[in-house]
């Protein structure tokens, strides 16, 4: 197990980039040019960096970014 001491406004800064990336990946996954390997692959790093907000945020901050249960996740 790692530990990290940052500072609120590294903490914000963090959150508002994990926020910016997951809304990212949110909207490339509706796209349906997109291959499915790909999309596989995004799916991936969305639950871990979902994982990594979940450590910096509120659990109702976490609903927003909750992805959908659909048949593609």
């Amino acid at each position: 197990m790692l530990g990290l001491l940052i500072n609120e406004m590294e903490q914000k800064e963090i959150e508002y980039l994990l926020k910016r990336e997951l809304e990212e990946l949110l909207f490339d996954l509706e796209d349906s040019r997109i291959d499915q390997t790909v999309k596989a692959a995004m799916r991936e790093r969305y639950h871990k960096l979902f994982q990594l907000l979940r450590r910096v945020v509120s659990e109702q901050e976490c609903m927003k970014y909750m992805p959908k249960q659909t048949k593609n996740w």
